[in-house]
């Protein structure tokens, strides 16, 4: 499986995850010149920002940890733009979905309110 695909099969598992965890996908794949947002979603009052991470069980880090502060920069900023066209009455969260590729089925984590947006969404 590429690189791609790996991406694109993690992304699709994570929707359904959320679907079952009663979410609803507003969009997918929303990009930026500054970033990608894998997928947003709505869940009551929250407007949820979610990275998604698929790696092999051989990588060597667990995939939230590719979530670095550099990443974590480009999701908000990516972030704002969309909250502020979409969704301003809604408040902010940034999900992480981690998955790790066996050789039986994925293991799967969503990890709710994975980092903070800092002050980047003024007083959401």
């Amino acid at each position: 499986m590429t690189p791609a695909e790996k991406g694109v099969f993690g992304e699709q598992i994570a929707t359904i995850l959320l679907e079952k965890k009663g979410y609803a996908i507003v969009d997918r794949r929303y990009r930026t010149r500054w970033g990608e947002i894998d997928i947003i979603a709505q869940k009551e009052r929250y407007l949820v920002f979610v990275e998604v991470k698929t790696r092999s069980l051989s990588a060597i880090a667990a995939p939230k940890e590719w979530v670095d502060a550099a990443k974590q920069r480009h999701i908000v900023k990516t972030a704002s733009l969309y909250w502020m066209e979409h969704g301003p009455d809604l408040q902010p969260r940034f999900d992480v979905v981690e998955i790790v590729l066996t050789e039986d089925r994925p293991l799967v984590r969503h990890i709710e309110n994975a980092f903070d947006a800092g002050d980047a969404f003024g007083s959401a």
